[in-house]
């Protein structure tokens, strides 16, 4: 479930904060699931325990997930992981078609994503966030 990379300059608990969300935000991960626990994720990926649980940690601040005392992490049941995860079911066919137009046209994964970022922060600037 986790892969982070060291070399990014992004810390690693932010990094696996991260990982977790987009895993809510896709459906990978639902409410009630179970993550793994502390000390397997940070032997699985040779980090120390403290990076997990600060992650884990500010998961829990931020509502995304519970931590059960001896029983480990879940995904918070507050109704926002279903509703995001729709939201992008629904919204997937729309970018897969606007990849398949911008593929067609020639650009490559990486020009796709600099499109994207543009237009993202096109749209913020004007308010459409």
């Amino acid at each position: 479930m986790f892969r982070p990379s060291p070399s990014s300059g992004v810390p690693i608990y932010w990094q696996l904060m991260e990982q977790v969300r987009h895993a809510i935000d896709t459906g990978e991960l639902r409410a009630g699931d179970q993550l793994p626990g502390i000390r397997r994720v940070a032997e699985d990926l040779v980090i120390n325990p403290n990076t997990v649980a600060k992650a884990y940690r500010e998961l829990e601040h931020d509502g995304v997930i519970e931590l059960r005392q001896g029983a480990g992490a879940f995904v918070a049941d507050n109704g926002r992981a279903g509703a995001i995860a729709e939201r992008m079911r629904r919204a997937r066919p729309v970018a897969r078609r606007a990849v398949e137009a911008l593929a067609a046209l020639g650009l490559s994964e990486e020009e796709m994503r600099r499109l994207f970022e543009s237009e993202l922060l096109r749209a913020h600037a004007k308010g459409g966030d």
